[in-house]
């Protein structure tokens, strides 16, 4: 039996290592990647540190974390959870670590070593892979696979496994795939998000730990730290934001009225009343809560209609309840988008209604199996896509695995 792997990103290695080593001498896995080397993408994940993993400890509902295909990745997680990923790499030798957030990374912070052991297991495992090798069309025959590769004569498989990642351009997939197989165009995901205010981006490098973001018009919301940048916002909460509303912000081709609570969860007005009443006859800019940094306070203080020289104590009803509005509901518009880093997630991909979700099997098509980012599935910032990428993965192998030594 040969078993292709098309792509040789996280999903494709680790499918490939765990179905050579579930099926040995069996079947012949070849793994063909279109690039020139492999695991490119992991070796940049996490500012090269590699983020290969979450706690899920204060993740709930995987739902929240997983804006697309987050029902299924709860169900897989029984194949392959979190926890099952830190003991297989540990298992192969990399001592890793729990940061905040419940972000797990190897103690080297090196992303090198996670490509280097994926590399050494696919040595090890005798498991061929063929870079520069781009497979153009996957055409279904009565017993396998017709494989069209760019340069070089069609080859023969008796089962895929399509791990190619997303596909920032629309129609590359469906081309690529049967054409019963339902695909969903692409878009990006994770993305800063472009602000014209010149007065904010004056303020290029500052963070604010907690805040909440929203999109006007929905109900979409977003927690956590925000990086005011020379182009905008970015930093988790507005990363977050934008996986939530990827698709929401393609089709208003990226323009739309944000909401900032730059206090985050904190009730405003008790908030305002406690520095009130400690500051006494500070000017109102000079004082400020301790997660607002004081530059940025000054510009908010401004945007309220602060005069420059009020003091806490003579700072009435209406002066207040202008600040304490700023703060919850500080509004600017959306103007386009900025890629986040190296680390390019789309949402989008094949169907998740196109694949069965106990073995990721086409369902119009028996013998082809899809892992990884391909699929419509993408999560926020914080090791949740890669997570993604070893549960398919592995999941894929095992659905194989039991499917040929059944037969």
């Amino acid at each position: 039996m040969r078993i292709v792997v098309i792509g040789a990103g996280a999903a494709g290695c680790i499918c490939a290592i765990e179905l050579k080593r579930s099926l040995g001498a069996a079947a012949r896995v070849d793994v063909f990647e279109a690039g020139d080397r492999t695991l490119a993408k992991v070796a940049r994940t996490g500012g090269g540190r590699c983020n290969l993993t979450n706690t899920f400890e204060d993740t709930g509902d995987p739902a929240q974390v997983y804006p697309r295909g987050g029902r299924l990745m709860g169900r897989l997680f029984h194949t392959f959870s979190p926890e099952d990923t830190r003991q297989w790499f540990t298992r192969e030798g990399i001592a890793l670590k729990v940061e905040e957030d419940g972000r797990v990374f190897p103690v080297s912070d090196d992303a090198m070593q996670v490509v280097g052991t994926l590399r050494r297991l696919l040595r090890e495992e005798d498991i061929p892979v063929r870079t520069r090798c781009k497979v153009l069309a996957i055409r279904p025959e009565a017993d396998g696979f017709l494989l069209t590769i760019a340069g070089a004569a069609p080859e023969r498989a008796d089962a895929v496994v399509v791990t190619t990642g997303g596909s920032p351009v629309a129609g590359t997939l469906a081309a690529l795939l049967p054409p019963d197989v339902e695909t969903i165009p692409p878009v990006p995901s994770l993305f800063a998000l472009n602000i014209p205010d010149k007065g904010l981006r004056a303020l290029s490098g500052t963070t604010v730990p907690d805040t909440v973001l929203a999109l006007s018009g929905t109900k979409i919301k977003a927690e956590g730290a925000l990086l005011i940048t020379f182009k905008g916002l970015s930093g988790p909460a507005a990363l977050r934001l934008s996986s939530h509303a990827a698709r929401i912000l393609a089709e208003r081709q990226y323009r739309a009225e944000l909401r900032v609570n730059w206090l985050g969860r904190e009730n405003v007005e008790e908030a305002l009343a406690a520095l009130k009443a400690r500051s006494g006859d500070r000017l109102v800019r000079n004082a400020h809560p301790e997660t607002i940094p004081g530059r940025l306070w000054a510009f908010l203080a401004d945007r309220a209609g602060i005069p420059q020289e009020l003091r806490w104590k003579d700072a009435g009803a209406k002066n207040t309840a202008r600040l304490a509005e700023t703060l919850r509901a500080d509004t600017y518009p959306v103007d386009g988008k900025s890629p986040n880093g190296e680390e390019f997630v789309t949402c989008g991909g094949v169907s998740l209604a196109a694949v069965d979700p106990n073995t990721l099997e086409a369902r119009c098509c028996p013998g082809l199996y899809f892992a990884g980012e391909v699929l419509d599935i993408d999560a926020v910032t914080g090791g949740f896509n890669l997570q993604a990428a070893w549960t398919t993965g592995v999941r894929v192998a095992r659905s194989l695995a039991q499917k040929h030594k059944g037969d």
